[in-house]
């Protein structure tokens, strides 16, 4: 089974070939078939440079320019309407997610034969590392809200961290959220409309170069706005965007 790594990148020039070459090496290690999907999102910066560089060294590695709009959530969409595995995991360019972890995810998913396998940073086995402290308290509070609105147990619903099937993909489209809030769109309807899912731990270390992208007084609402869309969906659509067993 193919596996797609699509990573959304912008100005990421300082951390964008690290957490390639992390990738390559883990994967040449266990001999998974892969693609490394990079979408460039419209960086100021070198990034492009950077990438057309990587991949005379790396066959597996292809990237494209996400033109416009732009955006976090539009350049993850961008990516999952062209990658070409038979599932796909939404990576960081910031090296903050473990290929290692990643490797878990796709046994998992093959053993399990699971729709999508999703990470958290807090159950038991998991961490993170020099984790902001207002940002992880934030990052609970919003968890908790998803869990007792959605009535699920997942904790980590907004870790961007998970692994879909080709068909999980495609039975949760379309996608409306443009930015960070994708992040909590994907695993709610793959849970609601009946797709299989596990939990694995994962870790989550903090940038060593670069910005976050992520601005959370300007994400509230955005985060809310598709919370209360899937919610809708859950009670009142009916079924009829149910996984079709």
């Amino acid at each position: 089974m193919k596996l797609s790594v699509v990573i959304p990148a912008y100005n990421e020039e300082g951390s964008i070939a690290e957490t390639i070459e992390q990738i390559e090496h883990a994967f040449e290690k266990f001999k998974i078939e892969h693609e490394i999907f990079v979408v460039n999102d419209n960086s100021k910066d070198n990034t492009a440079k950077v990438l057309e560089e990587l991949t005379k060294k790396f066959p597996s590695l292809r990237h494209e320019t996400n033109r416009g709009p732009n955006g976090f959530g539009y350049a993850v969409r961008y990516g999952l309407e062209r990658y070409s595995g038979d599932c796909v995991a939404i990576m960081m360019g910031d090296l903050s997610d473990s290929p290692y972890d990643l490797i878990r995810f796709y046994t998992t998913m093959i053993e399990g034969n699971y729709d999508c396998v999703f990470g958290s940073r807090f159950i038991k086995g998991g961490k993170t590392v020099d984790y902001p402290a207002m940002k992880k308290i934030i990052n609970r509070m919003a968890n908790f809200i998803i869990r007792m609105v959605m009535c699920i147990n997942y904790n980590d619903t907004t870790n961007a961290f998970k692994l879909y099937k080709r068909h999980t993909i495609d039975g949760i489209k379309p996608f409306i959220a443009p930015h960070f809030n994708l992040t909590i769109e994907l695993p709610l309807k793959a849970i609601i409309r009946g797709y299989t899912y596990t939990i694995v731990p994962n870790s989550w270390t903090n940038r060593k170069s670069g910005e976050s992208k992520l601005k959370v007084r300007e994400m509230g609402s955005r985060y809310f706005f598709i919370l209360m869309y899937v919610f809708i969906e859950k009670y009142f659509s009916r079924g009829d965007f149910n996984k079709k067993w």
